[in-house]
C-alpha cells in the first residue's frame, strides 16, 4: 500500500498509552501510569526520525504502540495510509509484516538455542515469504551477506558471536520480511563505541541501498542520534517537547529541556568545553504515575513561571517546521 499523499509512511495523532495500576484481590483499578500522554508526529518515507529523551520518557512505548505490540489507549496511528490503532489482532499480522524491530540487547534478544540462520529466517516462515526450502536458504544467505556476515556462520548459535555480530544478526532478521519501517530501539547502547559506529554505518548503508527504507531511531545518546537522523523529536515524561531537523536542533535548540540535554554532551576541545554554558537541571524526573500539572517539565525548568503550572503547552510550529511545546519560547 502506498504512503499518504503527503509522503508520510507513519502519522501519529494524539496517541496515549496508559497502563492501569490495580490493587486488592479484585484487582481494582486505582490509577494509571501515563507512559505516553498525547504524542503527535510523522515520519516521511525514506527518512530517519530520531526519538530521544531520558530513561522513562516513553520512547520505547511509542515504538511498541506503532508496532501494535501495545494497543494505544487513545489517538490514531496511520501506517501506509491505514489507521492501525484499533485493528483487531487478527488483522494486525499482515501490517506487522511490513514493520520490524531491532532490540537494544544483542545478548538477550536472540534465542540461545536457535542457530543464527534460523533466527534470521524466522520471519520468512512466520509470514510465508519463501516458496520452498531452497528459496529460504538462498534468502537467509543473502541477508547474511547484506549485513556483512559470512553465510558459513549460519549454523552457529548466538554465544559463538561477538556483540556487534549479534546485532548484525538482529538487523538481518529485521530485513527478512522486507519491512518498509524499522524501529530501532536503542540498537547500539549495549555495544562498545567502535562497534556502535559500525552498526550505525551499516544502517545508513542499508537505507541507501534499499529504496524507501524508513527508521524510527530511539536513543538517549544525542551524539549517535545526530549522526543518523534527518529529524529529531525530544520526549520528556510521555510528551514530545521539540521536533526539528538535526542541524536546527543542535544549532538552535529552543526548549529548555533540549538545551539541558545538549549541554551534557562532552566536547573534545577543552577551551570550548570551558566556555560553553552548562544547564544543570534540579531534582528528579517525576513519576508518570502522578505527572505534574500543566507543563510536565515545570518543576525542573529554569525558565518556569506560575502559568507553567496551569497550562499544558501545545506543540507549535515556530517556523521552518521547528515545533516546540513551551509557552516561554
Amino acid at each position: 500500500m502506498a504512503p499518504n499523499q503527503n509522503g508520510n509512511i507513519v502519522s501519529v495523532n494524539e496517541m496515549k498509552m496508559y497502563f492501569p495500576v490495580t490493587r486488592g484481590l479484585l484487582r481494582r483499578k486505582v490509577a494509571d501510569v501515563k507512559a505516553v500522554d498525547g504524542v503527535s508526529f510523522y515520519i516521511k518515507k525514506g527518512e530517519t526520525l530520531g526519538l530521544v529523551g531520558e530513561s522513562g520518557s516513553g520512547k520505547t512505548t511509542v515504538g511498541r504502540c506503532i508496532m501494535r505490540l501495545y494497543r494505544p489507549t487513545a489517538g490514531r496511528i496511520v501506517f501506509d495510509g491505514k489507521d492501525i490503532s484499533k485493528l483487531p489482532e487478527s488483522q494486525v499480522r499482515p501490517v506487522r509484516s511490513r514493520m520490524a524491530l531491532i532490540f537494544q540487547d544483542p545478548y538477550g534478544s536472540l534465542d540461545p538455542r536457535q542457530s543464527a540462520g534460523s533466527i534470521v529466517g524466522e520471519p520468512l516462515k512466520i509470514f510465508n515469504m519463501a516458496a520452498n526450502k531452497q528459496a529460504y536458504k538462498e534468502r537467509v544467505e543473502e541477508l547474511f551477506r547484506i549485513v556483512g556476515l559470512d553465510p558459513s556462520m549460519m549454523d552457529r548459535v548466538p554465544h559463538e558471536f561477538s556483540g556487534g555480530q549479534r546485532q548484525r544478526i538482529g538487523v538481518a532478521r529485521a530485513l527478512a520480511s522486507k519491512a518498509s519501517l524499522i524501529i530501532c530501539d536503542e540498537p547500539v547502547s549495549a555495544l562498545d563505541v567502535s562497534i556502535q559506529a559500525q552498526i550505525i554505518n551499516l544502517l545508513e548503508e542499508l537505507q541507501d541501498r534499499i529504496g524507501g527504507l524508513t527508521y524510527l531511531f530511539i536513543a538517549h545518546d544525542l551524539a549517535v542520534v545526530r549522526h543518523i537522523s534527518d529529524r529529531i523529536a525530544v520526549m520528556y515524561l510521555g510528551r514530545i517537547v521539540e521536533v526539528t531537523d538535526r542541524k536546527n536542533l543542535y544549532d538552535n535548540p529552543l526548549h529548555p529541556y533540549t538545551r539541558a540535554l545538549l549541554s551534557a554532551i562532552p566536547v573534545a576541545d577543552p577551551f570550548l568545553e570551558e566556555k560553553r554554558e552548562r544547564v544543570i537541571l534540579q531534582g528528579e524526573v517525576p513519576s508518570p504515575l502522578s505527572p505534574p500539572s500543566g507543563c510536565n517539565f515545570h518543576p525542573r525548568c529554569p525558565m518556569a513561571i506560575p502559568e507553567c503550572k496551569e497550562t499544558v503547552p501545545p506543540l507549535l510550529d515556530k517556523g521552518g517546521g521547528h515545533q516546540v511545546a513551551c509557552i516561554r519560547v
